[in-house]
C-alpha cells in the first residue's frame, strides 16, 4: 500500500469516528434521557430496577395508559452502588408522583474476571458484588434520596434466586430482601411483593432453568401487580408540589 493510500485510508477512518461521536449520545447522557412525550395532565411514575424491570415496564405501561405516563431509568440500574453513582441523575428533573423501585440481584451475585458465563457470574470462586451488610447501609442511603423527591414511594422485593444460576446463591434473595423490608417499614414505604408472586410461577413462566429471568408471559403477570400498586398509589389528582 502506498504512503497516499495509507493516509486516506487514515484520513477516512478518523472521520467515520468523528461522525459516529457526533450522532450517537454517550451512553450516561442516553441513560440520563427523560421522555419528551409526557401528558403534564396525567401523574408521572418512574421504574427503576434491573432486567426484571426491563421486562414488566412495557406492560405497566400499557395497563396504566391514560391513568398515568409510565415511564423506566433508560438503563439497567445494577446494585446499589451503581444506584448510589447515579440515582440524582436518573431522576432528573421531572416531578415523580410514584417511583416504584428495586435494587438486589445485582449487588448478591458473585462474579469472577475469569469467568466465561455471561456477566462474569460465578458463586464458587467469586466474590459477592455487595455484601449484605453494604447493602443494608446502601439502601438506606438511596431511600433517604429517594424520600427527597416528594413522591410517594413504592418497594419491589427482589425476586426469587432458582436452583442452579450459575453466580447467586439461592436463600440469599431471602436474606437481602429481609433487611429491605426492616428499611421500607422503618419509612413508611408500600412494598410490592414480586418474590412472592414469582414463586407462584411455573417453570412455563420462567425463561428457563437457573435463570433469574422471565418469558414475556411472567413479565406480564409481574405487571399486572405493579400496575395495580402503581394505581392504589396515584394521587386522586395530580397537583404541584410545593
Amino acid at each position: 500500500m502506498t504512503r497516499l493510500a495509507q493516509t486516506i485510508r487514515l484520513l477516512s477512518a478518523l472521520l467515520s469516528i468523528l461522525f459516529l461521536t457526533s450522532v450517537c449520545p454517550a451512553q450516561d447522557r442516553k441513560d440520563s434521557q427523560q421522555s419528551s412525550k409526557k401528558n403534564s395532565d396525567l401523574p408521572h411514575v418512574l421504574i427503576i430496577g434491573d432486567s426484571i424491570s426491563i421486562g414488566y415496564t412495557k406492560p405497566t405501561i400499557e395497563l396504566l395508559k391514560g391513568v398515568a405516563d409510565v415511564e423506566r431509568v433508560k438503563a439497567n440500574c445494577g446494585d446499589t452502588q451503581r444506584g448510589l453513582k447515579n440515582l440524582k441523575r436518573w431522576l432528573g428533573k421531572t416531578d415523580w408522583d410514584v417511583i416504584h423501585f428495586n435494587w438486589g440481584l445485582h449487588d448478591l451475585c458473585y462474579r469472577h474476571p475469569d469467568s466465561k458465563t455471561q456477566g462474569h457470574r460465578d458463586k464458587v470462586n467469586g466474590t459477592i458484588s455487595v455484601p449484605l451488610d453494604e447493602y443494608e447501609k446502601n439502601l438506606e442511603a438511596l431511600v433517604k434520596q429517594l424520600e427527597k423527591t416528594g413522591a410517594t414511594l413504592i418497594w419491589a422485593t427482589t425476586t426469587p434466586v432458582p436452583e442452579g444460576e450459575a453466580g447467586r446463591v439461592v436463600g440469599d434473595d431471602l436474606k437481602y430482601n429481609e433487611v429491605a423490608t426492616k428499611i421500607m417499614k422503618q419509612h413508611g414505604i408500600k412494598i410490592d411483593d414480586l418474590h412472592q408472586l414469582a414463586l407462584s410461577f411455573d417453570a412455563s413462566l420462567w425463561a428457563g432453568p437457573g435463570n433469574v429471568h422471565f418469558k414475556p408471559a411472567g413479565s406480564a403477570k409481574l405487571a399486572k401487580q405493579v400496575a395495580s400498586e402503581i394505581k392504589a398509589a396515584l394521587p386522586a389528582k395530580k397537583t404541584d408540589k410545593n
